[in-house]
């Protein structure tokens, strides 16, 4: 297969893009990447973010919606909204209690997500769930991780945060095999263990403990990988410049 794109997660430097969202998708463009995976739009029309992107040579390569965008009424214009900006996939960040308080909850969610991924199906867009730490933490005997896996459709992706993964004690190379084919996106976010709590966060991709060659090798051999995405939070270095650092160690990587 050819070489995976790489992608920036838009809150990485969300400071920088509430202040000025077409400035600062100008800097992500000349500093190499090749799309954006947004967590917001600070206000901003489809058309406008579409101007943006295409102004830039940047493709949309994601988006975080909560669930509620993708239930009831809301559905629809959440597709118009990504179908304009040409975000294929509409990845869900995080869960109520109501939806991640045992096993039974899991899989009652999963089934919800397969509902979603039957009805965006047609409009060529997919659903998934990006992972926190508590994922990897046994609920009623079952890693919620698997949970969600097992009882969802091979078309859900599982956008597995390397960082938060680790941070949770996730065997990260374990679970892109134990689920070939469904890491169509993954997060490349650095973690390093052995440092105290959020810590661990602050070194660059490459300084940290994720196991990035055996990441990539499962990624791009039965992932389905479609596009690495980076994503860092720390305020180790001032985001634009981790973000740029980041992905120069990508690139020493021959990514």
């Amino acid at each position: 297969m050819g070489k995976i794109p790489i992608g920036l997660q838009v809150y990485s430097v969300r400071q920088d893009a509430e202040a000025d969202l077409a400035g600062t998708l100008a800097k992500i463009a000349k500093m190499g990447y090749d799309g954006v995976d947004f967590a917001g739009y600070y206000g901003h029309s489809a058309a406008d973010v579409r101007k943006m992107l295409d102004d830039n040579g940047l493709k949309c390569c994601g988006g975080h919606l909560g669930l509620g965008t993708l239930l009831g009424d809301e559905f629809d214009k959440t597709v118009e909204y990504q179908a304009a900006i040409g975000n294929q996939y509409l990845i869900v960040p995080g869960l109520g209690s109501e939806y991640t308080n045992s096993r039974e909850a899991w899989v009652k969610t999963a089934g919800i997500f397969n509902e979603i991924a039957d009805k965006l199906a047609p409009h060529g867009m997919v659903t998934g769930y990006h992972n926190h730490h508590t994922e990897f933490t046994a609920l009623d005997g079952e890693l919620p991780w698997d949970t969600f896996m097992a009882n969802t459709n091979a078309g859900v992706v599982g956008q597995l945060d390397m960082g938060n993964g680790l941070f949770g004690g996730a065997d990260l190379v374990g679970l892109l095999k134990k689920y070939p084919g469904r890491s169509g996106t993954v997060h490349l976010k650095p973690f390093k263990t052995g440092l105290e709590g959020h810590d661990g966060f602050r070194p660059l991709i490459g300084e940290d403990s994720c196991p990035w060659a055996e990441i990539f090798d499962v990624c791009e051999t039965i992932g389905a990988t479609k596009w690495y995405i980076v994503e860092y939070e720390s305020d180790a270095f001032p985001p634009l410049e981790a973000v740029e650092r980041c992905l120069g160690k990508l690139r020493d990587m021959g990514k």
